[in-house]
């Protein structure tokens, strides 16, 4: 059942491309930022410096005061929240559009000492691409009447926070598919439809950016 289930993902899911605006890659003397993708092997996290976002962009940076990087996971309320989830959340997630939530995570030891067993990859960014990534995450926060993020309950690991977001997953709009268009917004050539599953989501990203820490066992 559930390679029928992505089977039929991954054929809905081609109608998802649309063209993306691609920013100026950094020269040598061009202003950059620098984000990484983390594979936790069923999804992927965008790690970001704190210090790179402004504090009119994420209304949670006061959650996580002194703290060197941010990594970001978007997923299904349930089935993210679910440390051990079962095939019909997966069912559920899928078939009907559900509440998704922002899994932040606030740490200060380099990405790959803090991942130790994820492959990671790093990704130059220009400004202005950068900026257009940060305002799109920060719009995916939900938002009280005071402005400030719905706060759910404590993360997964580490200091983390599961806040509600304003988007619904869906067949169209799965964690991966979330990532990667997020990072399409900052200008880099990925399509949404291609990277359903993290590794496909992956195998994109090590094109554009550069390899830091390999998969475990990936060279073996």
């Amino acid at each position: 059942m559930i390679r029928i289930f992505f089977l039929f993902l991954l054929i809905s899911c081609t109608a998802c491309a649309t063209p993306v605006a691609k920013e100026p890659v950094p020269g040598a003397d061009a202003a950059e930022k620098t984000i990484y993708l983390v594979s936790h092997g069923w999804h992927a996290g965008i790690v970001v410096r704190r210090s790179d976002i402004a504090d009119d962009t994420w209304p949670i940076l006061a959650d996580f005061p002194d703290t060197q990087y941010l990594e970001l996971g978007w997923g299904d309320e349930d089935f993210y929240k679910t440390p051990d989830p079962h095939p019909g959340l997966i069912l559920k997630a899928a078939l009907l559009p559900t509440a998704s939530v922002l899994h932040v995570v606030g740490f200060d030891d380099a990405v790959e000492k803090y991942f130790p067993r994820s492959e990671i990859i790093q990704i130059k960014l220009s400004a202005a691409g950068f900026q257009k990534l940060a305002r799109s995450i920060g719009d995916s926060f939900a938002r009280n009447a005071a402005g400030n993020a719905d706060y759910l309950e404590p993360g997964l690991y580490g200091n983390s926070r599961f806040y509600l977001s304003r988007e619904r997953y869906h067949l169209f709009n799965t964690c991966n598919v979330w990532v990667a268009r997020q990072l399409r917004r900052a200008g880099l050539s990925i399509s949404p439809a291609g990277s359903i599953r993290v590794e496909g989501l992956m195998s994109r990203v090590r094109k554009l950016g550069r390899v830091i820490q390999p998969a475990p066992g990936a060279l073996k």
